[in-house]
């Protein structure tokens, strides 16, 4: 019974859902990068090697039967040889680079969002005054000063006094 309540808390906390729905989210970011690598970067690539496919640049280590020459990897690989596939990994390389770049970007973007956010903030009250964290009063655990919500119980808290349109505008949402 111990092991289904602690799952039941696990599965059902909020940072679980979050990251659910992150890598929900990155999983279609990954299928847009690769798309964009196989289908916009790599044709202009593969015209300037003189190749019809990128991903068929390969090097044969070992001849199947019937031995080669083989003009694709598909029947190198029908063949049963053994290839160094290159053009694959080099194409998969490119869709990771992306995939982070653009990750990079994103979080970047969020980072400055909450910076300013917190700027704004720190503007309505005074720093010298306001303590760090606070107890929530129903389940004792000590959460920011400025949180409206416990994150442990949920409990919806008192704002602090300065910030009421700003715990409106959260209720709202």
């Amino acid at each position: 019974m111990a092991l289904f309540t602690d799952f039941r808390k696990f599965a059902t906390r909020g940072d679980l859902t979050n990251m659910a729905i992150g890598f929900s989210v990155g999983a279609a970011f990954a299928t847009f990068a690769k798309s964009l690598v196989d289908d916009i970067l790599m044709p202009p690539v593969a015209l300037v090697t003189g190749r019809v496919k990128f991903d068929d640049k390969f090097v044969l280590l070992e001849a199947g039967d019937p031995a080669g020459p083989y003009q694709t990897l598909e029947a190198a690989r029908a063949a049963g040889a053994i290839t160094w596939n290159y053009g694959a990994f080099l194409t998969t390389f490119i869709a990771l680079a992306l995939t982070a770049l653009a990750m990079f970007l994103v979080l970047r973007g969020v980072k400055a969002a909450e910076e300013r956010l917190d700027e704004a903030l720190d503007d309505d009250s005074p720093k010298d005054t306001e303590p760090a964290d606070k107890k929530c009063p129903h389940c004792r655990t000590t959460i920011a000063y400025r949180a409206t919500r416990c994150p442990q119980c949920t409990s919806r808290l008192e704002p602090v006094p300065g910030t009421e349109k700003i715990a409106a505008s959260v209720a709202a949402s």
